[in-house]
């Protein structure tokens, strides 16, 4: 995992489709100064899974941008913001986009 994330807030947003997810991420970016850490596909079905670093008010930014967008192809079935990732997190976060 890229060391400049480590400590940054993270945000997770997940659709039911890919396209949903694709667009959420290009509005995210280019919504706030954010970095996409992965996207992981879902195993059993069409969605993704999106995560991004940042300060957290980018993050939150990103966020409000990603959803509203993404909100017109697809159905948000998660998301939230980890403002301060514990060591714990970092670690499991670092074995998602890993894997």
């Amino acid at each position: 995992m890229e060391s400049s994330w480590m400590g940054k807030a993270i945000g997770i947003f997940e659709f039911d489709n890919m396209v949903a997810c694709l667009v959420a991420m290009d509005a995210a970016a280019k919504a706030a100064d954010i970095a996409v850490q992965g996207v992981e596909r879902n195993r059993l079905k069409a969605g993704a899974c999106v995560k991004i670093r940042g300060t957290v008010s980018d993050v939150r930014a990103a966020m409000e941008a990603a959803l509203a967008a993404g909100a017109k192809y697809g159905t948000l079935t998660g998301k939230h913001v980890i403002p301060a990732p514990s060591e714990d997190t970092e670690t499991a976060m670092q074995a998602t986009i890993l894997k």
